[in-house]
């Protein structure tokens, strides 16, 4: 596969990438040492557009490619993934899923204010006894006739804390199992919704993550996504878009480790010169070169799929299986070059290594794609047309 971005995605890259120098990189150790969530650094993301970038301008969006959206989490993860995951959840998840199933009324009620930032929105599927096993959905939704009376707890919420909106999974009928679960458009500041405190986290830690409950919410039934039954295909198929933007954001995170370490390694001396000259540095920067340039191509190619309206499920969890490996890998050898300093934090290696955990375990664990990928194989579904493409034109 042969990529070549258009002026206009260089553009958003770009715009992107200055942003995140220059408006997320200052404050950016303050902000995870103290978990603060970004509030001014949302709101600039949401005057650039970054919030809705993929929604039709009729909503307020941007009207952009999926491409041009990786390319701006990319840009923004290299320096602040608490900023880039807000982006991810609000287009990837909500924007996205909101667009494609939703009805028209939900559409015109709830994308202007998604898209344009005024709103964030949040995903809720994750439970306490429902993880990785996403069918045993514990929160119940009671078919009362006009409206759904909504009871049970989601975890590990991103926008938990800070969203207005929540797309809600339930058990509307437990007979049924997975074809039971309806998803449910949720106002957080209807009565009975309750938000808990913001969770002590390993990384990205100035991200708003919490468990919410809900007790007795009385949900409109014109707030359901789809037919009766749709809720746990809905978020299926949401996710496997949902993986190519944390695939993006792992690339970044491996890629920012990748030029930090470059930079360090050619102004840092010992013996006598810079330990870039050194060949143990050299080549450890060749690797990590050439392991970046690799998940960039897989994840560039699962955003491609999806624009060209491809199946892009099993490409979306290569990018995002290899893509979270790589940042792992990346910036444990970022913090290995810089050597005492890189454990300290005003050298950025230590919370991007921090970060890139976080993307082999949410949006369906790098074991949940292995399931994803082995399954497709056995099936002979594995290569869907586009992987097969040698050659891939641009407009």
């Amino acid at each position: 596969m042969l990529y070549q971005l258009s002026e206009e995605h260089l553009a958003v890259q770009q715009a992107a990438r200055e942003f995140a120098q220059q408006q997320l990189l200052p404050g950016v150790v303050e902000r995870d040492n103290t978990m603060t969530y970004p509030t001014e650094q949302v709101r600039g993301m949401a005057d650039l557009g970054f919030l809705g970038m993929m929604v039709d301008p009729a909503y307020n969006g941007g009207g952009m490619d999926t491409l041009s959206y990786v390319l701006a989490v990319e840009e923004l993860s290299k320096v602040d993934n608490s900023c880039s995951v807000i982006v991810s959840v609000n287009n990837s998840l909500v924007c996205s899923g909101l667009e494609k199933y939703g009805n028209e009324a939900q559409k015109q009620k709830y994308l202007p204010k998604l898209a344009s930032g005024e709103w964030i929105g949040a995903f809720c599927l994750s439970e306490p006894e429902a993880g990785s096993d996403a069918t045993s959905q514990r929160t119940t939704a009671v078919d009362m006739g006009d409206h759904y009376i909504l009871n049970g707890t989601k975890n590990w919420i991103t926008n938990g804390g800070s969203s207005s909106v929540h797309l809600v999974m339930a058990q509307t009928d437990a007979d049924k199992g997975h074809k039971g679960i309806n998803c449910l458009i949720v106002e957080a500041s209807w009565e009975g919704v309750t938000i808990g405190a913001k969770e002590d986290k390993l990384g990205i830690r100035s991200s708003d993550t919490t468990t919410i409950m809900y007790n007795d919410v009385r949900v409109p039934k014109e707030n359901r996504i789809g037919e009766d039954g749709f809720g746990f295909t809905f978020a299926m198929k949401v996710l496997s878009g949902g993986r190519i933007g944390i695939a993006a954001q792992a690339l970044g995170i491996a890629a920012g480790a990748l030029e930090l370490a470059t930079n360090y390694a050619k102004e840092r001396e010992a013996f006598g010169k810079p330990i870039a000259q050194h060949q143990a540095i050299a080549f450890k920067l060749a690797d990590m070169a050439t392991e970046v340039e690799a998940a960039r191509l897989l994840v560039y190619q699962a955003a491609q799929a999806k624009d060209r309206g491809l199946n892009y499920d099993t490409l979306s969890s290569m990018a995002k299986l290899y893509a979270s490996k790589v940042a792992m890998t990346q910036t444990v050898e970022a913090v290995q070059i810089h050597g005492g300093y890189g454990f300290v934090k005003e050298y950025h290696v230590e919370r991007l290594m921090r970060d890139a955990k976080i993307t082999q375990i949410y949006e369906g664990t790098s074991e949940v794609q292995k399931i994803v990928l082995s399954r497709a194989l056995l099936k002979g579904e594995l290569y869907p047309p586009m992987a097969m493409t040698s050659h891939v034109e641009h407009a």
